[in-house]
């Protein structure tokens, strides 16, 4: 049976690339699992931020393009990447943000859980929600981030539509998520067993204006599945539902296909193998650039060209 378990990962465009790995691994202490460069475009960076161990689930990535023009957040989007933190743990998130000079609403609850809502430094929307469902034991190690406080991986993601009611087929219908509740225009899905980072929630706007792509903005979003076979069935599916989805792409880390739900946010189902540490030893993930084999003779002439860059084991570990 094919299943969809999950959030995989998510990828948004970034326009300053220090200033980025900064502020996901200083501030929000999620590890960099990652260092390549965008397979289509190999002159630029691809950072992979995580969980300690970089499990599908906890992957947030950028394309980091310097002096990208500010996108804007809107309909046909990802209008929120939100993570599950520990319950008791939002005064702590509350603190650190505004330490570090980020703004941060509480956002009251949903669904039971309290929210603070935040941006990163190119107005990403970010939230983190106060869930038993968290798993701080997961989170990066090397962080400054108290350890019962740390971010192991995501909660769930918003999706804001013109109309919903196409997309909630495919998510029911197709991709086996389940409506669990509404709370006005924001629709509840969750698929497999409910836990951390199988929720997507779909905020219906039909007044609200069309999100533009640019730093700030969400590229698309990946949906887990365990193996290549099922990958494949899910083409299958997927190409006789009507929808125009990609040959399977070797993304290295993982198999991707590519596919846009109805309201045009651009979808990704990407297996779960063979994850990170396939080119890197685990305790050592991300300290090196990693290029894929079809441009590593050219790293000579690449390595130099890209931005050059101060990574998180190059620095001296701070106080919380």
């Amino acid at each position: 049976m094919q299943t969809i378990s999950g959030i995989h990962h998510i990828t948004a465009i970034a326009a300053d690339p220090q200033r980025n790995l900064d502020f996901y691994t200083e501030v929000l202490g999620l590890r960099l699992v990652k260092l390549t460069v965008n397979f289509d475009d190999p002159g630029t960076y691809h950072f992979y931020f995580g969980n300690q161990s970089g499990a599908p689930g906890s992957i947030l990535t950028f394309f980091p393009w310097p002096g990208a023009r500010r996108g804007t957040v809107g309909n046909g989007q990802v209008s929120a990447t939100t993570f599950a933190v520990p319950v008791g743990s939002l005064e702590y998130w509350r603190e650190r943000l505004a330490r570090t000079s980020t703004p941060v609403e509480d956002a009251g609850q949903r669904f039971g859980e309290a929210v603070l809502r935040f941006a990163d430094p190119d107005g990403l929307p970010l939230e983190v929600i106060a869930s038993d469902r968290a798993r701080p034991a997961e989170a990066w190690t090397g962080s400054t981030v108290l350890a019962d406080a740390a971010i192991g991986g995501f909660h769930s993601a918003t999706l804001s539509e013109e109309g919903y009611e196409k997309t909630a087929d495919l998510l029911q219908r197709v991709m086996g998520f389940r409506l669990i509740g509404n709370e006005g225009n924001r629709f509840r899905y969750r698929v497999a067993d409910g836990d951390a980072g199988t929720i997507v929630d779909v905020i219906c706007t039909p007044d609200g204006k069309y999100g533009r792509l640019g730093s700030g903005t969400v590229h698309h979003i990946a949906w887990r599945t365990p193996d290549d076979a099922q990958q494949l069935a899910w083409r299958q599916t997927l190409a006789t539902g009507g929808y125009n989805v990609s040959p399977v792409m070797d993304r290295t880390y993982f198999h991707s296909i590519y596919y846009r739900e109805p309201g045009g946010i651009l979808f990704e189902i990407a297996t779960d193998p063979p994850g990170f540490a396939l080119d890197e030893a685990a305790a050592h993930l991300g300290e090196r650039l990693m290029l894929p084999l079809e441009v590593e003779s050219q790293r000579a002439t690449l390595e130099p060209a890209l931005p050059h860059l101060t990574l998180p084991h190059q620095k001296s570990t701070g106080g919380s």
